[in-house]
């Protein structure tokens, strides 16, 4: 196969606006919903009936969004090819009650979302973004993208072990961030909000907030062959597989298939949510689909049957400090192209026959893969790919970038891999 091209700069640029727009999975299903809109596609409510007809639809709900575009002339039992990713990151999100601090200092108390890497909080000036909702039922999106708070670590003088011992966090006493000075106030931090969100005060009753890096994302090295930036895991499949579909629903005609994006939320906490991939979210959009083309159960089956489902999540580059921690013989390196993640225990849904799928899809689109494996010794991550499997009946590969720092604040990337996983998106997408 042919060494993979250099990347497109159009494609990694958007991918950084797409990544910097987006700190919580709201604003990120929000911005995927206005590309989507851009191409033509066209949202439908949940409460309405749907039609039968062609073209480009989504779906939002909450942090989670499903778009599919059904070509003119489709059956009913016109089966589906889906990219599955996430919009969810590990990261502090903001408990019920706020506001809160000691000796002087006024604090955000926070939560720990998923697996972060916790020492990549530190330090590091942190902005606040997530979704408000209003005493009418109603949902806002709040982004204070400025230094607005701070995890400040315990100065060496004050802890000389770390520097042998290492670095001992605990979760509920370190890692609550400070945001100014002076006595605590209760409804301080939400009156904050709604005065920044041009919302009258009183008005918030609930909130779904976290604290993210207000460092934007950017080129790293002599070459600039690296891309450093934060919510790689899992926005970049999210960008990528938006691109890939707005580009197949773009060329239209004839396709063999419905294409599919679902970016679900929820993924970092075990997916049971009705926004997660354990949810009904998924098998309720196909088969109302199906049913709007006209279908009956008998079609819904056969459409499934030769469904197939990529879940693209970012995966392991081998890393140059601890190479000792990856299989001896399967090191992904960045830029490499993509990888196929293996797993014979299932934490990934991996298969032979979803290996040739994958391989077709790369070698249409003149991609290079890669295969990743856990070491042995090693716990292997899971994905959303098993459960959609389990849930759906849908045969499923589990794909993704190979990435540095994952969970971290800030992760790396190679700058090639988002736009050749972007192309053997499309490529599988159409067929």
């Amino acid at each position: 196969m042919s060494a993979p091209p250099r990347f497109d700069r159009g494609h990694t640029d958007d991918l950084m606006s797409f990544l910097a727009a987006s700190p919580s999975p709201y604003h990120a299903v929000a911005n995927t919903a206005e590309r989507l809109e851009k191409a033509g596609f066209r949202q439908v409510a949940e409460t309405d009936a749907w039609d039968g007809s062609s073209g480009g639809k989504y779906v939002l709900r909450g942090g989670a969004i499903v778009a599919w575009y059904v070509p003119e002339g489709a059956a009913p039992h016109t089966p589906f090819r889906i990219v599955g990713a996430h919009t969810d990151s590990p990261n502090l999100r903001v408990k019920p009650l706020p506001d809160t601090g000691a000796h002087g200092w006024r604090q955000v108390a926070v939560e720990i979302y998923g697996g972060p890497l916790l020492n990549s909080w530190l330090d590091r000036d942190l902005g606040l973004a997530g979704r408000l909702t209003l005493r009418d039922g109603s949902t806002r999106l709040v982004n204070v993208d400025r230094p607005l708070l701070r995890v400040p670590q315990l100065a060496i003088h004050l802890d000389r072990a770390v520097s042998t011992d290492g670095l001992k966090l605990d979760k509920q006493r370190h890692l609550q961030p400070v945001w100014g000075l002076g006595d605590v106030r209760d409804g301080d931090l939400i009156a904050f909000l709604e005065e920044t969100a041009g919302i009258v005060p009183g008005e918030v009753t609930g909130w779904d907030l976290m604290v993210h890096s207000v460092e934007p994302p950017a080129y790293l090295g002599r070459d600039k062959e690296l891309l450093a930036g934060p919510r790689m895991d899992n926005l970049l499949s999210v960008h990528a597989g938006t691109a890939a579909l707005t580009s197949v629903a773009g060329s239209g005609a004839g396709l063999p298939c419905i294409p599919v994006l679902a970016a679900f939320d929820h993924e970092e906490n075990g997916s049971q949510s009705d926004t997660g991939a354990d949810g009904p979210l998924l098998g309720g959009v196909l088969e109302r689909s199906v049913f709007a083309r006209g279908g009956s159960y008998e079609d819904k089956a056969r459409a499934f049957a030769g469904t197939v489902c990529l879940s693209s999540d970012t995966g392991h580059a081998v890393h140059p400090n601890y190479a000792e921690r990856h299989d001896p013989t399967h090191h992904p390196r960045v830029n490499g192209g993509p990888i196929l993640k293996v797993n014979v225990n299932n934490r990934y849904a991996t298969d032979g026959s979803g290996r040739a799928v994958w391989a077709a899809a790369c070698e249409k689109a003149d991609v290079p893969f890669q295969s990743f494996v856990s070491n042995n010794s090693m716990p292997c991550g899971t994905t959303i790919g098993p459960i959609t499997a389990a849930r759906h009946g849908i045969r499923t590969v589990d794909i993704g970038v190979a990435i540095l720092s994952m969970h971290s604040a800030r992760e790396l990337c190679g700058v090639d891999d988002p736009w050749l996983l972007a192309n053997s998106l499309a490529a599988f997408l159409e067929g």
